[in-house]
């Protein structure tokens, strides 16, 4: 066998060159809760911006900022222009920047104190007042939790009972008010449930937006497309076809300034509960009866309800912990993770976790889906891999020492974002020999390079009241019911030696015998 064939695959030049426009937002005030933290610095403002400048943004659109940091309106406005300088975005163009800076409003203070709400209701009703006489608009609230994952039961107390984000069983009632909750929603089922409990008995489910960046991703939505818009892989798409499954999120990049809320979560709350199980659902949902909202998540649970559960004796033979040490990374020497600042000396935090699980379904019966994500690996990359199961009988002929490489169609996530799919060719030669071939869709290559983030899309389909993107209760729920087994036992029988792999390894050795037994190893992204 021979490899490295790769064919690109374009699009044609007229879909290219004439795509649908996107649905403008629609007028409305964003208020930001933790407006100078890193969130809304490195995400949030430079991606409102990039909406601006798209003319995706409603005119009657502003932000007020709430943060702890003591600054002015002008003061805060040169920070977010930092900002957009730090993101690469930039602000070049002196009148865009006017434009956006015009609409950018700050206020000071702690959220805990009534005299913060009561100073947004007074800038609240001075932005709407002037938005109705001015073009008779009327405008919503989009109330963005940028908060530490603590502050999100008390803050949404204090935003009901001010009155500035009153509960609307009607989702057609207008002016909207809509909240934008950022993961991890709880730390365990329990937890979660309580604050679902809170969130429930003061808001309609309409209005709650828990939003995972991941779902914003070009590929990640463009999977529901192939999947369900070619009708030349949903045949194959199941257990008859399909050997196993692999998702990995892998992350170049140590814990960096995030150890505090590192030490609590560790990589499968920060991860598995949300990321990549949104994305083994999205995989293996059966077609919903229409692209609505509702018709898409119901299938995505059902996805979630159907994962075998973990008996705790299971934990050991079907999930890994690891943590990484010291190594290199680029040729350079990096600490591990103990080593890192705010990291406790004796953690035995996970940072890095490879799980397999089993959907219990018609379709799925028998199938592995092997998940893994973990800190200071060799790259930056997020896939899903789809491997598809060897012919039953190979009637070619073959040379000592090889062997017919099995069909992979991956769905690269990030940073490269596209699809490629590997098969057997003959090579062309008066002896009989194969090759794999392999056939590559980029979207950068296709449409041109873009420099939008998910959030783009995110924060439009909130202003839309469009939820398809965004994760419902019940999913929260069940994706807990998945990972809390793993937590627990590991909680009871911590691993008994970490680090157990180096930085810049793909992690500890045992996770190859995780996959190794079912006939299977790890792709390298």
């Amino acid at each position: 066998m021979t490899e490295g064939l790769v064919v690109p695959m374009d699009v044609p030049r007229e879909v290219a060159a004439a795509p649908r426009l996107p649905e403008r937002g629609t007028p409305c005030t964003m208020i930001i809760l933790g407006a100078s933290g890193d969130l809304a610095r490195r995400k949030l403002v430079p991606a409102l911006f990039h909406l601006m400048n798209d003319g995706l943004l409603a005119d009657d659109f502003s932000v007020v900022g709430i943060g702890r940091a003591r600054m002015r309106d002008g003061e805060f406005r040169g920070a977010m222009r930092g900002a957009l300088a730090d993101s690469h975005v930039g602000a070049s163009e002196h009148s865009a920047w006017n434009e956006f800076a015009g609409r950018l409003e700050y206020i000071d203070g702690d959220l805990a104190d009534e005299a913060v709400y009561a100073e947004l209701r007074d800038r609240l009703t001075t932005i709407e007042r002037e938005s109705v006489t001015r073009n008779g608009a009327v405008r919503g609230r989009l109330f963005y939790l940028a908060l530490p994952p603590n502050a999100y039961e008390p803050t949404l107390t204090r935003l009901s009972e001010s009155g500035l984000a009153p509960r609307l069983d009607d989702a057609r009632a207008r002016p909207w008010v809509r909240l934008i909750i950022e993961k991890p929603f709880g730390r365990d089922l329990v937890s979660a449930q309580a604050l679902d409990g809170t969130v429930s008995a003061l808001f309609a489910e309409h209005q709650i937006f828990r939003i995972d960046h991941y779902l914003g991703k070009e590929t990640v939505q463009n999977l529901m497309v192939f999947r369900f818009a070619n009708s030349i892989f949903e045949p194959v798409w199941n257990r008859n076809h399909i050997h196993h499954v692999q998702i990995t999120a892998a992350e170049s990049v140590g814990v960096e300034h995030r150890a505090g809320y590192y030490e609590g979560a560790g990589v499968v709350r920060d991860m598995f509960q949300n990321h990549l199980l949104q994305l083994l659902a999205l995989t293996a949902m059966e077609p919903p009866v229409a692209f609505r909202a509702d018709a898409v998540r119901t299938e995505k649970v059902k996805v979630l309800d159907a994962i075998r559960p973990f008996d705790a004796d299971e934990v050991a033979r079907y999930a890994l912990a690891g943590q990484y040490g010291a190594g290199t990374f680029e040729g350079k020497p990096v600490a591990g993770y103990k080593e890192e600042e705010g990291v406790e000396k004796h953690s035995m935090t996970p940072t890095y976790a490879a799980v397999r699980l089993m959907i219990d379904t018609w379709r799925w019966q028998g199938v592995p889906f092997f998940l893994r994500s973990g800190k200071r690996l060799p790259r930056r990359a997020t896939e899903i891999a789809i491997r598809f199961r060897r012919p039953p009988h190979l009637m070619f002929p073959e040379t000592e020492g090889q062997s017919i490489s099995p069909n992979v169609l991956a769905f690269r996530i990030q940073p490269d974002e596209g699809i490629s799919l590997c098969f057997e060719v003959k090579v062309p030669d008066h002896e009989f020999r194969m090759a794999t071939a392999g056939m590559n869709f980029s979207y950068a290559g296709s449409f041109g390079p873009s420099e939008h983030s998910a959030y783009e899309t995110l924060l439009v389909d909130c202003m839309l009241g469009d939820a398809t993107l965004f994760t419902r209760s019940d999913a929260v729920e069940a994706a807990w019911r998945v990972v809390d087994p793993i937590l627990d036992a590991w909680d009871a029988s911590p691993p008994g030696r970490f680090p157990n792999y180096a930085a810049g390894e793909w992690g500890p050795r045992e996770a190859e015998s995780l996959i190794a037994a079912d006939g299977a190893k790890w792709r390298t992204p």
